[in-house]
């Protein structure tokens, strides 16, 4: 390591513990200046043997930002692993996802600009908003049969969710320590997914008795009031300037962000960071095969409670994947660029196993013979379920791996918060162009196999495509002075004790 990044590191004797009773915040600032928030946002609470971390902490800010998905997209990825909506007939909700994908696609890519003028609060609620919205409108659909407010819902999701996402993955890759990352999206992912789990039992706990096509009114309810729930929660947070690590220092922002300087800053990431075009075919791929799982595996071959159960099953899948791949790319013992060609690696290997193990799966059925009047899908208690039960499981484990992945190789570019944000909605964005795309192919009834093949070799091609970013740009650490240079504070507001330290060392 050099000697300049030594200088930056907390010694330990000067780095406080968010997690301890004991931890003085006052002193993990400047001396003689001021916390940037209230002081009770900086103490630390213990209640029994659990210690609470501070509330401006990044610990604590994850764990909130993580409760809004976990409400939100995590009962919008309940209903959608249902498959169609949750209704019979898969047409509605893929032409609903055709515009909400589209919509997401071009505000995702954006939407750095907006969460960096917005702020997380207002981001995040609003895009809360959106999912209740479109949930609301297939509980219309279930009494009117009217396709176009579910349309009109998806197109203003998408509006809402490319916001939510961007501030999300700026909060979760700026907030932690380098040495974090990997734990930090690991904790959300598992949170968020928890969501998924728990909003899976509504629709199997509503049909448990059924083998109809559709859920209930209760089942659209259920989740109506856990999105609003979720939207309020997003209140809570506080600014990102008011963030504070254990160490003192604070996230790497734009101080007095202006719409014109955001515009400018969405283009000067692009020219600063060309390389993280190396991503975008990952991007890509990342939203493209839940369609095929959710549409063309659950909904044509399993009965409502069925797929409520693999739904189950395949969210709880997502939190193993999460902390599997979320803490070996934080291990101590690895250098960082070593653990990234790993990640890689690893995900290849999961890319042909799983997905080699869904070509066998899919040569056994057709679209054709699933969309028969008379065609008898699958329940839990027939014979032969075990084995499309455990695929399906590790389509929700391999769903996590690349998420994981994805997000702490962009979080190992850089630290800026800034620029976090701008790659967050690069990524959903792109990744929301993919998913409109598959969505209107499958509404237009393309062959499973079709579907199935475009799913298997994008993923494998994404990651040939990224691989020279991974091996060339993901260095052990990213300098201090090079995340400063996209943001208009210094050194000193980023990391005051650190920087009040290593002057007192350069005097000794």
């Amino acid at each position: 390591m050099s000697t300049t990044t030594e200088k930056l590191e907390p010694s330990a004797t000067t780095t406080a513990d968010p997690h301890s009773p004991v931890f003085d915040a006052h002193n993990a600032g400047k001396a003689g200046e001021p916390l940037p928030g209230k002081p009770w946002m900086y103490r630390p609470r213990r209640i029994g043997p659990i210690n609470i971390p501070a509330y401006a902490s990044p610990p604590f800010q994850l764990g909130l930002v993580a409760f809004v998905c976990f409400l939100c997209p995590g009962m919008f990825n309940a209903l959608s692993g249902l498959g169609g909506g949750g209704q019979l007939d898969a047409t509605t909700a893929n032409n609903a996802n055709v515009a909400l994908y589209s919509t997401f696609c071009v505000v995702g890519f954006f939407a750095g600009t907006f969460a960096n003028r917005m702020g997380i609060k207002l981001t995040l609620s609003f895009g809360g908003f959106g999912y209740m919205v479109y949930i609301a409108s297939f509980l219309s659909y279930n009494h009117n049969q009217n396709a176009g407010f579910p349309i009109f819902a998806g197109a203003l999701l998408g509006v809402c969710a490319g916001l939510l996402w961007c501030a999300q993955g700026a909060i979760m890759m700026s907030y932690p320590p380098e040495a974090s990352k990997g734990r930090y999206i690991s904790w959300f992912w598992m949170i968020f997914n928890l969501g998924a789990v728990l909003g899976s039992l509504i629709p199997l706990g509503q049909n448990i008795h059924s083998n109809a096509g559709a859920v209930n009114d209760g089942t659209y309810i259920g989740f109506m009031v856990l999105t609003f729930l979720g939207a309020a929660l997003a209140w809570t947070l506080v600014d990102a300037r008011h963030v504070q690590r254990a160490d003192g220092s604070h996230v790497v922002l734009m101080k007095h962000p202006t719409w014109q300087s955001e515009i400018i800053g969405l283009f000067e990431t692009l020219r600063s960071d060309t390389w993280v075009v190396f991503l975008f075919p990952m991007f890509f791929a990342s939203n493209w095969f839940y369609t095929y799982q959710f549409n063309d595996v659950n909904l044509a071959k399993f009965n409502v409670r069925t797929r409520a159960l693999n739904s189950l099953l395949y969210w709880t899948s997502q939190i193993i994947g999460a902390y599997v791949f979320g803490y070996a790319l934080d291990l101590s013992t690895i250098r960082r660029s070593t653990r990234a060609k790993a990640a890689w690696g690893a995900l290849f290997v999961i890319t042909m196993a799983i997905w080699g193990g869904g070509y066998a799966w899919q040569k056994q059925y057709t679209r054709a013979e699933t969309s028969a009047e008379d065609y008898v899908k699958m329940d839990w208690t027939s014979s032969g379920y075990v084995g499309p039960m455990f695929l399906y499981m590790f389509y929700g484990f391999y769903d996590a791996a690349w998420q994981t992945c994805v997000y702490w190789f962009m979080g190992a570019l850089t630290n800026n918060g800034r620029k976090l944000a701008n790659f967050a909605g690069f990524y959903k964005g792109i990744q929301s162009a993919g998913a409109a795309i598959i969505y209107r192919i499958d509404a237009l009834k393309a062959p499973f196999m079709n579907e199935f093949a475009s799913c298997w070799s994008l993923l494998a091609g994404s990651l040939l495509i990224a691989l020279p970013l991974i091996v060339m740009k993901i260095k052990d650490t990213v300098p201090l002075e090079e995340d400063i240079k996209f943001s208009d504070e210094t050194i000193e507001e980023v990391m005051p004790s650190l920087a009040h330290e290593t002057h007192e060392e350069k005097v000794h």
